[in-house]
Order: structure tokens, then sequence, then C-alpha cells
């Protein structure tokens, strides 16, 4: 499954490189023909970042799961753009970490994204 992203300070593009999966960023010119599982980060008090709702808004009909970096010091905020991606889109949180994660937070998300794998592969076998 492709994992698109979005790295502003950096701290998903390196949780992205421990990861061995197809993987794309987002651009302004990034749309999407195919299931993917979106990795953001969390922006001000818990926001989802301006390019990601933007990105959503063009292919939200691929979107299978959603991860989020963030920071614990924010509390309830931290990884909210994830809770707010997953609520709306009504996807599953693959998974929260903090910054750019540990190898323990790659491998938590990997099995997240073979399980949403093997039940589009079911849904897909069943129409």
């Amino acid at each position: 499954m492709m994992v698109v992203y979005a790295s502003k300070t950096g701290n998903v593009e390196r949780f992205m490189s421990k990861l061995p999966v197809r993987k794309m960023k987002i651009t302004n010119e990034l749309f999407m023909h195919e299931p993917f599982v979106l990795v953001t980060y969390t922006t001000g008090f818990g926001q989802v970042p301006t390019e990601v709702q933007s990105f959503l808004e063009r292919n939200d009909r691929y979107l299978r799961g959603v991860a989020a970096s963030g920071n614990q010091n924010w509390g309830t905020s931290y990884g909210k753009a994830g809770d707010t991606i997953a609520a709306q889109y009504q996807v599953p949180i693959v998974h929260k970490f903090e910054l750019s994660g540990t190898k323990q937070d790659a491998e938590k998300f990997l099995l997240g994204v073979e399980q949403i794998e093997q039940s589009c592969f079911q849904m897909d076998r069943a129409q």
C-alpha cells in the first residue's frame, strides 16, 4: 500500500526513512489513483496542516488510514491531527508517534498498514 506523508520540521521525514514501504511526499500536484495511508504532523494547537487538508480534499476517496506525529508535551493535543482526520473521513488511526518515532513505532505502523491492506483485499474479493 502506498504511504503518503507531510513533514514540516523533518520529524515525519525521518520516521518515513525507517519504513520499507512505497512512499510519496505530499505536493500541491499530487493526485492519488490508489488506496493510501496518510502520515502527517500536527500543527498549532492540534490542527491538521493546511497542505494536508488541501491534499485530502482532492484525494479523500482513496484514504484508508492515518498516522500522526506529535509531541506529548501538548497533552490532549498530542497527534490530534490524526484524530481529526480519522473522525472526518471515518478511517482508522494506524499509529501516533512522538517526533520522529522509534523503531518500535515503525514496527507498529507497519503492522497497522498490513491490517489495512488485508481488509482492503478482503473487501475487493467480496465485491
